[in-house]
């Protein structure tokens, strides 16, 4: 195993214990928001939403720095990221993700670009449920994904 793909698979789950619990926060908080009708609780939900992206994003700025020596610029370059992760690299490595993770990812990057941009009173509660409702079978597949790939770095010299 190489040394660089024992601290990638390193980081890789340290990364995934921390997502599972920002997804347990952004869902807790949702559920406060529904019960007691107080729209303060969306804000945290959006930060935790734009969280589990960003926690996604780092592991494949590591990836495509380390693995892939090629780290996409300009101004779109969180959509070239995301898309670098789900094509195989031949010779060098398998695709990283899948197209149907890239697919519902693609929500969640959208999101927190939203996030970032706007303020929060006006957020979308319709689109806040969507995100929360599809994130805990998101983040279950993105683990199954990202441990396979940390597998395949361990394996590798």
């Amino acid at each position: 195993m190489s040394k660089i793909g024992a601290v990638i698979a390193g980081r890789i789950r340290d990364e995934l214990l921390e997502l599972a619990g920002v997804v347990d926060r952004a869902e807790q908080g949702w559920k406060k928001a529904k019960t007691k009708h107080d729209d303060y609780y969306l804000d945290g939900v959006a930060l935790n939403l734009h969280g589990f992206y960003s926690g996604l994003e780092h592991i494949f700025e590591k990836i495509a720095s380390l693995v892939d020596e090629s780290i996409p610029s300009g101004s779109n370059w969180h959509q070239e990221l995301i898309r670098q992760m789900n094509i195989e690299v031949s010779g060098v490595r398998p695709a990283v993700i899948s197209t149907e993770l890239r697919i519902a990812l693609e929500e969640y990057r959208g999101f927190r670009h939203i996030v970032r941009n706007v303020y929060t009173y006006q957020l979308n509660p319709e689109k806040l449920e969507r995100l929360i409702l599809t994130l805990k079978e998101t983040l279950l597949r993105a683990e199954r994904e990202l441990l396979a790939f940390a597998k395949f770095l361990e394996s590798t010299e």
